[in-house]
């Protein structure tokens, strides 16, 4: 007798006087059923039915999951050895920007005429109640080194929080009183979040005056020769729209959280962005720390936020107007990490939820564009979008999370090794590569990751669906350097929020059935799966109550 049936006969019979109300009931119901049904009876047939049941529609339809995912592993193997292929060639052959494009600095050897050289650039800080970084991404936009009658800093303030307006006026006040040309645009509204506030931005008479548009989120610090290192792509090569650079993390080293987004961020840019921009010249804008040219910008219809993901809304209308991009390794700018968990799950909603519902609406528009090449076009859909925003997330969530514990309880499901151990640590060893110092903490990155794709998974749906979310959007809480003097303060009074604040239920329930699952195979397998599943159990568990990341005292 199987073990299962073994744990099905203890079951029944704990519930014994429950299953005779229910015989009882049934023969009172039904004259066919004569008295004489024993209990061995029932059981032989509720097994027959579980049986038939197993066969004919859990196997088929975990079987036919179990194909999917191997076809989507092959998928996203192929995608990660691809880009890796292009980032070697690319640091092989040296390939940088500057080689590939031309690049000469700004000349200003004549002192009459030098300002003239420099083209008129607005930079952009849209900001919203974020008083802890306000005054660091205003004081850096104002120390760049560029002629001051030849920049323009617009602070886009949609602050509702008094003390957060405040810091910003006296920041502007400041810097103006320095002979910064600095203005700090308010809204009474928050119609289009962050995109509403960039193209409000851009209506004002002296923005006629720019050629080029720098943005910043209101973390980010550029340092003083960014604009020197940037601008001269878009001055000579009128065909790019856009410079993007990479993002350098102040706070990587806060907690364990913040080490593990680094990974996965580095790897973003050094893989993706760098394989798109050589490639392809075209990769998603991370909506900051980059420069566009106005014109193209105004040419792919300016800013929309019809999604959560403005930024890779205007990339691709603009690459679908014929603009190229280039991708500036070496230019680095320096930004938080979101170090709290519920801070992190609210920008990882939003960074999956936007791309699926962006690629909802913008497929037909993509194949009936004319501007660009077929390849392009293909690059956009299946690379861009299908794989790296949609596939990854339910790949990683419905594969690890749930196929392959399934398959403890169904030995009926064989999955190939190579999907198991070959693929997984190549593409996880790629992504390593781009993180050395954090090597060691690949086991914690691979665990962590499948945790957040259930919050990936879920989000996407809620793109692809456009469910009740999915134009949700929540400032990225930044601490900024009051973390330390706010946890310091409290460390002796009051360390911890209410426990019931912390609690996430779908991650413990992920965690139970992983565990479940990694018991039954400590009990009956005949491997040491168990092991991968109490480590992911624990994973989960460890998310579902909430210690996971910074976690700073409440009042």
């Amino acid at each position: 007798m199987s073990p299962f049936m073994k744990f099905f006969l203890f079951l029944y019979d704990s519930l014994q006087p429950s299953s005779w109300f229910l015989v009882q009931r049934h023969n009172l119901a039904s004259s066919s059923v004569t008295d004489g049904v024993t209990r061995s009876g029932i059981v032989e047939e509720i097994v027959y039915i579980w049986k038939q049941t197993r066969i004919f529609f859990f196997i088929p339809i975990l079987k036919f999951l179990v194909t999917l995912c191997l076809v989507m592993s092959f998928l996203l193997f192929i995608e990660r050895v691809y880009m890796s292929i292009v980032v070697v060639f690319v640091k092989v052959l040296r390939r940088t920007p500057e080689k590939v494009h031309k690049w000469e600095a700004i000349k200003d050897d004549d002192l009459e005429l030098a300002n003239l050289n420099y083209p008129m650039v607005l930079i952009q800080i849209p900001m919203y109640n974020e008083k802890e970084v306000c005054q660091l991404s205003i004081g850096a936009a104002c120390r760049l080194s560029w002629p001051l009658d030849r920049m323009i800093v617009q602070v886009l303030d949609d602050s509702t929080d008094p003390a957060s307006k405040e810091l910003v006026n006296a920041e502007c006040e400041k810097w103006a009183r320095k002979g910064i040309n600095i203005m700090s645009e308010i809204r009474d509204n928050r119609i289009g979040y962050k995109a509403g506030a960039l193209k409000a931005g851009m209506v004002h008479s002296y923005v006629k005056l720019c050629e080029f548009v720098a943005i910043f989120d209101a973390d980010f610090q550029p340092d003083p020769d960014f604009l020197v290192r940037t601008i001269p792509f878009l001055i000579h090569n009128h065909e790019i729209s856009l410079v993007q650079c990479r993002w350098k993390f102040v706070n990587a080293n806060e907690c364990l959280m913040t080490r593990m987004q680094e990974m996965s961020l580095n790897y973003h840019f050094l893989a993706e962005q760098e394989s798109g921009s050589s490639i392809h010249a075209f990769f998603g804008f991370n909506g900051t720390a980059g420069v566009w040219r106005i014109a193209a910008l105004n040419e792919a219809g300016g800013w929309k936020d019809r999604t959560t993901v403005e930024d890779m809304d205007l990339a691709v209308r603009a690459c679908l107007h014929g603009w190229k991009f280039v991708y500036v390794h070496d230019v680095g700018v320096k930004n938080e990490l979101p170090s709290t968990f519920k801070a992190y799950r609210f920008q990882q909603h939003r960074w999956s939820c936007g791309p699926a519902n962006l690629w909802r609406k913008m497929t037909m528009e993509i194949l009936q564009n004319k501007k660009v090449s077929a390849w392009k076009k293909f690059y956009l859909i299946y690379n861009f979008f299908f794989i790296r925003k949609i596939v990854v997330h339910i790949f990683t969530f419905v594969f690890y999370c749930l196929i392959l514990p399934t398959t403890v309880l169904f030995p009926e499901l064989q999955v190939p090794k190579w999907a198991t151990v070959y693929f997984p640590s190549t593409i996880t060893l790629l992504n390593a590569l781009a993180t050395p110092r954090s090597l060691h903490l690949l086991v914690f990155w691979i665990l962590f990751e499948n945790v957040m794709s259930m919050h990936r998974t879920k989000a996407t749906f809620i793109g692809l669906l456009e469910a009740g979310r999915v134009n949700e959007w929540v400032v990225t809480e930044k601490l900024g350097d009051t973390l330390k003097s706010k946890l310091i303060a409290k460390a002796t009074t009051k360390i911890f929020t209410r426990f019931g604040q912390r609690i996430n239920w779908r991650e413990l329930v992920v965690g139970l059935y992983i565990f479940f699952c990694g018991c039954y195979d400590l009990a009956y397998g005949a491997s040491y799966f168990y092991v991968y599943l109490f480590l992911q159990a624990c994973a989960f568990f460890v998310a579902g109550v909430g210690y996971i990341g910074t976690i700073v005292p409440t009042d």
